[in-house]
């Protein structure tokens, strides 16, 4: 295979209304890196029942001091090592592992982000995620030619300030899609 012909790091990844898999089925995903080896990416669309003070009582914080800016939701980040935790936030990096996305976002999987959290420490914007998305090596290229995804470059203010139920659409839209106008049935002309 030859290499990618433009890496989509920074972008979303809107899936189609038609792609079945219960793991993506009406997903909003951020591709936080992407390579020839593969891609990495966190759903951003998808709440769990876990709360944060769980996540902090699981990690040995036992009286945490909330900030009011530390999210309570806990999203499914992905079907893949669910039991790993990852923090999107703003800010620069000051974190033991952090992965810059772009000039304002991070993806953080090291545990000193969440005590700083937990301390009213820990960066503006922040949301939680358990598990990633992962595509190997040519994987999300094929599935792009497939026509599972439409992509638009992210956009920090649909991560932090939307509705988590109104991800999907404010990013479709950005590239004039309104993906309830879109059949889910695979037709041919």
């Amino acid at each position: 295979m030859s290499s990618i012909t433009q890496s989509l790091k920074n972008h979303f990844l809107i899936a189609m209304p038609r792609l079945a898999d219960p793991s993506f089925a009406k997903t909003l995903t951020l591709i936080c890196e992407h390579s020839n080896d593969g891609a990495l990416g966190i759903i951003i669309n998808r709440p769990t029942e876990l709360k944060l003070h769980e996540v902090f009582a699981q990690i040995g914080i036992e009286e945490p001091d909330i900030c009011s800016r530390s999210p309570e939701t806990v999203f499914s980040g992905g079907p893949i090592a669910k039991e790993r935790g990852f923090v999107l936030h703003s800010g620069q990096s000051r974190w033991e592992s952090s992965l810059r996305i772009n000039n304002g976002l991070q993806l953080t999987s090291s545990r000193d982000i969440l005590f700083a959290l937990a301390n009213d420490e820990g960066p503006e914007d922040a949301m939680i995620a358990l598990g990633y998305a992962g595509w190997g090596k040519g994987q999300l290229e094929q599935e792009m030619s497939d026509n599972s995804w439409l992509t638009c470059t992210a956009d920090n203010d649909i991560i932090f300030d939307t509705p988590f139920h109104h991800r999907l659409d404010a990013a479709a839209s950005l590239i004039g899609v309104n993906l309830q106008l879109m059949s889910d049935q695979v037709g041919h002309a």
